[in-house]
């Protein structure tokens, strides 16, 4: 009788472990996340496998992280999960799912570019390697060829003539094959997924509006380097704009001169360009550079202070600022720092 009854109770644990098992593999292969609709992802540099997997199932990609993780382990993916930016959903099933996050580790381009770069120089660097470049400048300067405005309400005023501003500094992976308009979509996707709604509300609340931040936002980017230093910056230029004072920014002027210098003296300061805040008042018509997040909130929460001057200089690649109340006090800065 123990006999039986120890083959009987054999029998259902090796039934229960059979049956955990491909209870498991089923999981593994066929479960889907809640979440039903698609939304994008992002995997970080420096993430690790198990990190990614809990992401995924918190966000309702996945429904368990230990199903991705046994996929990745078995199937000789462990550590070949790529950085950037996916479109998923929980539909998807683990297998596609890695498959999304792992295809083209090999083939994928990665291109970074850095805060305050002109669209100019973006299209270099896709020059640089091997991808549009060219082409993606000509779609980012005629605003004839686009179909964005129908896409993105922050481009939908007719005075944008340019992407100039909102094509968003970051890193990213494009495929060998990618089209200019690709790579201009996958940046002006981010850069909508960049400006959140509050901060949005927070424009039109300052009677602003998106270009004209954007604008404030792309000089700042190119005077000064550190947060708490752009939004003190973005401060003063505002009271500038709303007392009738001209920027005087040479971030403008450069733009014009193509340079980057820090002062500009004689002739330099008469240019007939709208770009010379030193002679025109109020901003340019359009942003100077694509800026970073730091310089976006900057130009939407300024800091007031007592300042009205400032200045710059570049001391072994970093910028350094001297601040001035008063125009006496700024000569002397300015004297200090050689200028």
């Amino acid at each position: 009788m123990d006999f039986r009854k120890n083959i009987a109770i054999f029998m259902i644990v090796a039934v229960l472990i059979i049956g955990g098992i491909f209870y498991f593999r089923f999981e593994v292969y066929y479960s889907h996340g809640s979440l039903k609709t698609s939304r994008f992802f992002e995997i970080k540099e420096g993430e690790g496998n198990l990190d990614i997997a809990g992401n995924l199932e918190e966000k309702g990609f996945i429904s368990n992280k230990w199903y991705l993780y046994y996929y990745l382990r078995t199937h000789g993916k462990l550590n070949r999960l790529l950085p950037g930016e996916y479109e998923l959903s929980g539909s998807l099933t683990i297998p596609e799912i890695v498959g999304n996050i792992t295809q083209g580790k090999d083939m994928a381009i990665k291109v970074t570019f850095p805060e305050g770069l002109t669209v100019k120089q973006l299209a270099q660097r896709l020059n640089d390697k091997s991808l549009p470049g060219d082409q993606f400048l000509s779609i980012a300067t005629d605003s004839p060829k686009w179909d964005f405005r129908s896409r993105y309400d922050f481009l939908s005023d007719q005075k944008i003539a340019t992407l100039e501003g909102f094509l968003f500094p970051d890193t990213y992976f494009f495929d060998k094959d990618a089209t200019a308009e690709d790579i201009v979509t996958k940046l002006l996707d981010n850069f909508d997924r960049k400006l959140t709604s509050q901060m949005r509300q927070d424009i039109i609340s300052r009677n602003s509006s998106i270009e004209d931040t954007i604008i404030l936002a792309s000089i700042v980017e190119r005077e000064v380097q550190t947060a708490e230093d752009m939004k003190i910056v973005a401060g003063i230029f505002l009271n500038r704009i709303n007392s009738g004072q001209r920027l005087q920014s040479d971030a403008t002027l450069s733009y014009a001169l193509g340079d980057n210098e820090d002062s500009h003296s004689g002739k330099d300061l008469d240019l007939d360009s709208p770009y010379n805040s030193y002679r025109l008042s109020g901003l340019p018509p359009t942003p100077i550079s694509n800026p970073g997040m730091n310089a976006i909130l900057a130009a939407i929460y300024p800091q007031a202070s007592g300042y009205n001057y400032f200045l710059t200089s570049t001391v072994n690649g970093t910028k350094e600022v001297m601040y001035a109340k008063t125009y006496d006090e700024h000569l002397a800065n300015k004297k200090k720092a050689g200028l």
